[in-house]
């Protein structure tokens, strides 16, 4: 089968088309401008079970129902590979990712979060933890 130039470039247009849609869905999935949360946290090793017991029965149900969430996790430590260390203390890393700081802070000052939050913070050592938030770009 011979090919003539409309057919190259009916063949050109079709594949630029499906290019472009996958381009546009892939951007799309992406979240713009959305934030994400640290927190390092000293919990308590006697009450990390409780810790995480309520992290994902009770906080991750409740904070995923709110407007902008995208993702939550809680991550352990297990090594240090680079750079200055953490206090000696810490031994998680709360990870909240929001659609903006607006809506994070919308949820941070509902009575939901309220709720939710004394559940782990009262497993911590310390109440004085370090908080980030950094933009996706």
């Amino acid at each position: 089968m011979t090919f003539n130039r409309r057919d190259w470039m009916t063949m050109a247009a079709a594949i630029g088309a499906t290019l472009a849609a996958g381009s546009a869905a892939a951007a799309a999935a992406q979240p713009k401008k959305s934030i994400v949360l640290y927190c390092d946290l000293a919990v308590d090793p006697k009450r990390e079970q409780e810790m995480l017991d309520h992290f994902h029965k009770v906080f991750a149900p409740i904070a995923a129902k709110h407007k902008g969430y995208i993702d939550l996790k809680m991550l352990k430590l297990s090594k240090h590979i680079q750079g200055p260390t953490l206090p000696k203390a810490i031994n998680y890393r709360f990870q909240l990712t929001y659609e903006s700081e607006a809506l994070r802070l919308a949820w941070v000052t509902s009575a939901d979060h309220d709720k939710a939050w004394s559940g782990i913070g009262n497993t911590l050592l310390d109440q004085d933890f370090q908080v980030y938030v950094f933009d996706n770009v």
